[in-house]
Parts: C-alpha cells; sequence; structure tokens
C-alpha cells in the first residue's frame, strides 16, 4: 500500500468510529429496539427480569455492566459453539480483512470455498459436494429444493414437533403450530410421529414422497430418535425412492459428542445434510447443504441451471475464514471428544437427581445438549401449586427455574419450546469441569428452593398474573 493510499484510508475510517457510537448511544439500547425492531422483545425480557446490560465476553461467559460474571448455558441457541470471540477465529477473520481478497467477483473460483468444503466433507465421507447460504433455514430451504427436483415427487415428510427453520419452505417442515399459525398456505408436506416407523411407511406408499426431514435429536423437548429409526428410515427411504435429509443444524459440529448426531447410529448415510450455527465461529453467518454427487449434478445439469440455485452472499471469504478456523480447532482441541467427556458429566450428575427433587422428571441427551424436565410432584403441598401454574399455561414452571438460575446465580439458560416444562442446556462445547460444577450447585439451589416452598413461587404468580393477562 502507498502512503497516499494508506492516508486516504485513515481518513476515511475517521468519519466513523464504532467506538464513540456505542459509548454515545449504547445505553438506549432497549429504547431503541423497542422503537424500531421487535417491540415484544425488550417488554418480554422486562418481565422476566432478563433486561440485563452485557458489556463483553470471552469463552463460556460474559460480564455485565457492573462486571458480574455470567455462564452461558445457551450459546446463542448453539451458534457459539467454541464459546465468544475464540482467538484462532479472531486471527482468521482479521487476517481475511487485512488480505483484501477479490471476494463475490461471482465469475471466478477462489479457495476458500473449495477448501472449506473438502475439510468439512471430510468429516462426512459418504457425501460428495457442498452448497453454502447463510443460515440455517437457508440449508434447509436447499435440502429441500434439491429433493424434491431430484426426486421429481412434491411432499417432504417431516416428524412432530420439529424445528427446521422459519422462511417459507422450512416452515412447511416445522411441527410447532404456533411458528406456523398465520402464515398458510404453506407447502403441500406431511409430519409424522418420530420413531413411527408404520406412519412413516404408509404416506411413503403413496409414491409422491421426495423425502423425510429429521432432526436425529429434535430441539424442541430435546427428544432422541429411537434407537434404530434413523437405519430404517433410511432403508424405507431408499425402498421408495425417497431421500434422508438430516438436520444437523443444531446437533452437529461436536454438539452431542460425535462430529454429527446421526453418526450415533451405525449404517446412517444421509442423502442431504444441513449444517449452520456453530460453522460460523459465532461471528459470520454460515450455512452449508451437503449432499452426494448425484444430487448435485442432477440439479446443476448443464451452464444453463449454473445459478439455479444461488446465494448473494454465500460463500463469501469471511464466512469460509470462519468456517476453517473452527474445523481447525475442533480437530487441534480435540473437541468432540471433550464434549464426550464433559457431557457425561453434566449428565450424569444431574440425572443423579431425580430421586433427590421430586419435581424433576427426566434427565436426557447426548453429549452438550441436554434435556431437563419437570414434571407433576406427588406431595400435596407441591401438586396444587403445580396445578395453579398449569392451569395458567403449561411451562410456567420451567421458566421460573430459569429465572432465579439468571437473577441469583447469573447464569443463562432456557426452556426449549413453547408450553414446555423443559429446559435445554446447549452450552459452548468449551465449557469445563468447574462450569459443570457452578451449574449443578445453582440448580440445586434453585430446585431446594422450590421444594421447600421459597422465592421461586413469589414468581410464580408473578407468571400467572402475565400469562392471564396475555390470554
Amino acid at each position: 500500500m502507498t502512503t497516499a493510499e494508506s492516508a486516504s484510508e485513515s481518513s476515511q475510517a475517521g468519519k466513523f468510529d464504532l467506538g464513540a457510537l456505542l459509548a454515545e448511544r449504547g445505553a438506549e439500547r432497549y429504547e431503541l429496539h423497542n422503537r424500531y425492531l421487535n417491540p415484544q422483545l425488550p417488554r418480554m425480557l422486562h418481565t422476566i427480569g432478563f433486561d440485563k446490560v452485557y458489556e463483553r465476553a470471552e469463552g463460556a461467559h460474559f460480564w455485565d455492566d457492573e462486571g458480574n460474571d455470567h455462564l452461558d448455558m445457551l450459546a446463542g441457541f448453539g451458534v457459539m459453539g467454541l464459546g465468544r470471540h475464540h482467538p484462532v477465529v479472531r486471527k482468521a477473520l482479521h487476517d481475511v480483512l487485512d488480505l483484501s481478497l477479490a471476494d463475490l467477483t461471482r465469475f471466478d473460483c477462489q479457495p476458500l470455498p473449495g477448501l472449506l468444503a473438502e475439510r468439512l466433507l471430510a468429516h462426512s465421507p459418504h457425501l460428495d459436494r457442498v452448497f453454502f447460504g447463510n443460515s440455517g433455514t437457508e440449508a434447509v430451504e436447499g435440502a429441500l429444493k434439491f429433493a424434491r427436483y431430484v426426486t421429481g415427487r412434491p411432499r417432504v415428510l417431516y416428524c412432530e414437533h420439529a424445528f427446521h427453520g422459519l422462511t417459507t419452505g422450512a416452515l412447511s417442515v416445522n411441527g410447532e403450530s404456533g411458528f406456523r399459525d398465520g402464515f398458510a398456505p404453506l407447502l403441500p408436506d406431511t409430519a409424522v410421529p418420530l420413531g413411527d416407523l408404520d406412519a412413516l411407511e404408509r404416506e411413503l406408499r403413496k409414491g409422491d414422497v421426495a423425502a423425510l426431514i429429521v432432526e436425529p435429536i429434535q430441539g424442541k423437548g430435546v427428544h432422541e430418535a429411537p434407537p434404530g429409526y434413523l437405519r430404517a428410515a433410511q432403508e424405507l427411504l431408499r425402498r421408495h425412492k425417497a431421500l434422508l435429509i438430516a438436520d444437523e443444524v443444531q446437533t452437529g459440529l461436536g454438539r452431542t459428542g460425535d462430529f454429527y448426531a446421526y453418526q450415533h447410529e451405525e449404517g446412517v448415510e444421509p442423502d442431504l445434510v444441513c449444517v449452520a450455527k456453530a460453522l460460523s465461529g459465532g461471528y459470520v453467518p454460515v450455512g452449508a447443504t451437503l449432499g452426494k454427487d448425484w444430487i448435485f449434478k442432477k440439479v446443476f445439469s448443464s451452464m444453463d441451471r449454473v445459478l439455479v440455485h444461488s446465494a448473494s452472499f454465500g460463500s463469501n471469504a469471511q464466512a469460509m475464514a470462519a468456517g476453517l478456523a473452527v474445523l481447525s480447532v475442533m480437530e487441534d482441541e480435540q473437541i468432540v471428544a471433550h464434549v464426550r467427556a464433559v457431557g457425561d458429566l453434566l449428565r450424569t450428575r444431574l440425572a443423579a437427581l431425580t430421586d433427590r427433587y421430586e419435581l424433576l422428571a427426566d434427565v436426557r441427551g447426548r453429549g452438550l445438549m441436554i434435556g431437563i424436565e419437570f414434571g407433576r410432584p406427588r406431595s400435596l403441598k407441591l401438586r396444587s401449586r403445580w396445578a395453579m401454574l398449569q392451569a395458567a399455561r403449561k411451562g410456567l414452571f420451567a421458566q421460573m427455574v430459569v429465572v432465579p438460575l439468571l437473577q441469583r446465580h447469573r447464569i443463562l439458560t432456557q426452556v426449549s419450546g413453547d408450553h414446555l416444562e423443559v429446559i435445554k442446556l446447549i452450552p459452548p462445547l468449551i465449557i469445563d469441569e468447574g462450569d459443570v460444577d457452578r451449574f449443578v450447585d445453582a440448580f440445586t439451589a434453585v430446585m431446594d428452593d422450590a421444594h421447600e416452598g421459597g422465592l421461586i413461587w413469589e414468581f410464580g404468580r408473578t407468571l400467572v398474573k402475565q400469562a392471564v393477562a396475555n390470554r
């Protein structure tokens, strides 16, 4: 760079100072959101006491404006797989910006997308090609399009209670009515119960099914496909010339103690796999649809169809650099093995509490994707309080646990879906034994309070009033 170019760049950069802008206007965050974005978000945060002001973050922790340390057991709904601001990912992004690459010209073949595809496919040995988009829902949209096109069939089956995204195609295979209501008509897709092979076969016999899309472990409720289901479903689909799509947007990249969750079952080889979230490193949105060679060659069958499926920001250099850095860290730091060990420790310690607390019904999951389910207690006193909450709105008890975990113990968690008495733990994959101790100690304290009739029930009455007012 010449002296003149350097001076010009410095002059241009001086016209905008992000730090100064945040220092000047950062305190307006909730007001700005209420005025210009979704007004229900700040309202909800104020109601449940989640209206914190977080100033900085690192790894599995972030700090508020009073300097208090908070443990993150949510990971941005799974995006922060390596935690916040991993130094290797940060350096990769600084490097790619400093290189001033000729990015997104659209009429060349940059190396980074090919390098990331090569590295991603190394973990997916039965798959051959990758399409890069910008999010998990885009990855699902691509898989739906590809499956319909290559089979010539209109219908995709999905499982009840599934979540595959909120754009129109992905919403068509979303098993939660609360997301679908008011957005019909959607695509002609059909729900089947997770694990029900007879229901799957009944639909396949109709001859118009392109594919089954399935989360090996459902995010809503943290329900795992029964042992043997994915393999048997794959065989049924192949017999009826339909495809298996594995949605690994949340479960992929080590979350469940294997690189993909479907790999826990031997012999399962989906035709299409969707990944996103953790591949971003928590920085640059990225999604990927992985598939078999014959599928891609049929979709992109000629030069006339070279752009038949594309994304304006797909394969951009920053996203590709982040993805390459993430996979490098996963290999160098043996993240998958770490998840398996720490996840087993956390799940085992929580499961041991089910005999101690009658409100705690179940602990389930794999790796660092864990569901904590609450249920109707035995004792009369607790049963009456439980009934009060259930009459107002199912799911309030789980929210009653989430709030003191944050307010008293500075641990961020969330319920795993609307109207569910389940908390889902999806922390950064890098949490350690100290973090496990901190969470289990805090959770034990909250459950002690709930069984002793403490302050948690005072908050419960507030939630009941709010639930009734919103009807």
